[in-house]
């Protein structure tokens, strides 16, 4: 097991380090081709540089990164490419698209402290994240950047978009590494990791710190398990003789654009939940308000709790201090002694969130994210066991089974076709199957025995999708983008040819 967070992003002046062989490098080199000649066409010059970054799927660990617990995902096949070059004789940032009858060219001033208008939601705003990331990150360490100038951009993502396998932190990570090679900066692949998570915030969603962390740091055979604080990746081999089959609800998670009701609201209750059990386990009011942000920071005082109660599990406190009954706000600020929108007041987000809310769980909330975390480390510990393959891939999807039940039940970010894709893996197969990614849509995954696969997609075909297709929700071609089997690929790289 090695730790790879203090490592540069490798540079590469071929492909095969990142694509390996076959099918899948030959795919690659007609999309770098297509790239370098429509970058010309379009730009009159060739790009200075490629960047790559891959999406991800989270095997276990959903809606506990920003709640400072560990993850366990893997990076995919799918990536997100940016050719980039300096454009000295213009002061504007043009994004262009491979796809440009879908994704029309973005123009952009070139001006790091440009506000982005989240109202009208651009799919450029992702490359500008980036653009605003390295200039705040270079200010930040005293690095004379000099004036802005012109940048043109080209971006080929074959990450399915709304699919909940982080098509746009592969596209921001990206974004930040072609802008930081163009202007000559190196950074260690943990503080790229970091600004990323930190500069995706520009298009208003609070992310957590997993997509970025796996795209970034993601190492070819090998999931990873990422702490945070300090961030950090460790080596996770995954048993022989199971395949992680990945599968779309073809219902698109807008993450970003649902933000208020959805992902940022679920992390408002956990801010919610943290600080009421804080202060009921001892904590003034105000103490609570200002140094509790997650419910990592409070498991400390709910183990207390527990062991006073002769339990060793946090959850003990969630059960006897937190009602079920969705909470008020007035109850909430009745607890804290202060109103919701003045502690959210210095973010805009969660501001939202207070505004639209008619009311907050937070016992479920906390449950979820507290056995969630515990499901992580079993996980981990599993696939380091001495346990038979056979054993080892059941136990494992037993766990990745609890984690949908959580996520739908208490965390309650499924939807109908998630819920009907997870039942028709576990009825064709599947050892486990669970939502990945944000939820409320994207996709599903499945451990299934390596043998199985083949057939496996195939039933999925029949009985979840050839219905979608004759309705002509996708069409017969496009299938292979929604159903797909992936072994752990590698991570973010720079290409210089």
């Amino acid at each position: 097991m090695t730790n790879q967070e203090e490592f540069p992003v490798p540079v590469y002046d071929t492909l095969e380090p990142i694509y390996g062989e076959g099918s899948q490098l030959e795919e690659a080199r007609i999309r770098f081709e297509n790239l370098k000649s429509k970058f010309l066409a379009i730009f009159g010059q060739p790009p200075q540089v490629f960047a790559r970054s891959p999406g991800r799927v989270n095997l276990i660990g959903e809606h506990i990164d920003y709640e400072g617990y560990s993850v366990l995902p893997m990076a995919i096949r799918q990536d997100t490419i940016v050719a980039i070059r300096k454009n000295e004789d213009e002061r504007i940032i043009r994004v262009a698209n491979v796809i440009d009858e879908k994704y029309t060219t973005c123009t952009y001033p070139a001006d790091p402290d440009q506000e982005l208008d989240l109202r009208n939601h651009r799919w450029g705003h992702y490359f500008i994240c980036g653009y605003k990331g390295y200039y705040d990150y270079a200010k930040l360490k005293g690095v004379d950047v000099g004036q802005p100038i012109g940048i043109d951009v080209l971006v080929d993502g074959i990450v399915p978009t709304g699919s909940g396998l982080s098509s746009s932190s592969a596209f921001v990570c990206s974004s930040l590494i072609a802008i930081m090679t163009a202007f000559g900066a190196k950074f260690p692949k943990k503080q790229i990791a970091q600004v990323s998570c930190e500069c995706e915030r520009h298009v208003g969603t609070q992310s957590g710190g997993m997509d970025q962390a796996i795209s970034i740091m993601a190492k070819n055979g090998f999931a990873q398990l990422i702490d945070f604080n300090p961030l950090r990746a460790t080596d996770v081999q995954l048993p022989v003789g199971g395949s992680f089959v990945i599968a779309h609800s073809l219902t698109d998670s807008q993450k970003a654009v649902t933000a208020a009701k959805n992902y940022n609201n679920r992390i408002v209750e956990c801010r919610l939940a943290s600080i009421v059990l804080g202060i009921k386990l001892g904590m003034k009011p105000e103490e609570a308000i200002s140094r509790v942000k997650t419910l990592s920071d409070v498991e400390g005082l709910c183990l207390s709790f527990a062991n006073s109660h002769k339990s060793s599990d946090p959850i003990l406190a969630v059960k006897e201090l937190l009602k079920e009954e969705p909470y008020t706000a007035e109850e909430i600020e009745n607890i804290t002694e202060e109103k919701l929108t003045s502690f959210f007041s210095s973010n805009p987000a969660y501001l939202n969130v207070v505004e639209v809310a008619e009311h907050y769980r937070l016992h479920q909330r906390a449950t979820h994210v507290y056995s969630e975390a515990q499901r992580v480390h079993a996980f981990q510990e599993i696939v380091s066991s001495n346990l038979s393959q056979e054993k080892m891939l059941m136990k494992l999807g037993d766990l990745m089974n609890e984690s949908h039940y959580s996520c739908s039940v208490l965390y309650e970010c499924s939807c109908p076709e998630l819920e009907e894709l997870v039942n028709i893996c576990r009825g064709n197969g599947a050892l486990g199957a669970r939502l990945t990614g944000a939820g409320w849509g994207g996709c599903a995954v499945a451990l299934v025995k390596e043998g199985m696969v083949p057939e496996f997609i195939l039933n999925l075909k029949k009985k979840f999708y050839q219905s979608r297709i004759e309705r002509g929700i996708i069409t017969e071609n496009d299938l292979d983008l929604y159903i797909f089997a992936s072994k752990p690929s590698s991570g973010a790289a720079i290409l210089k040819f």
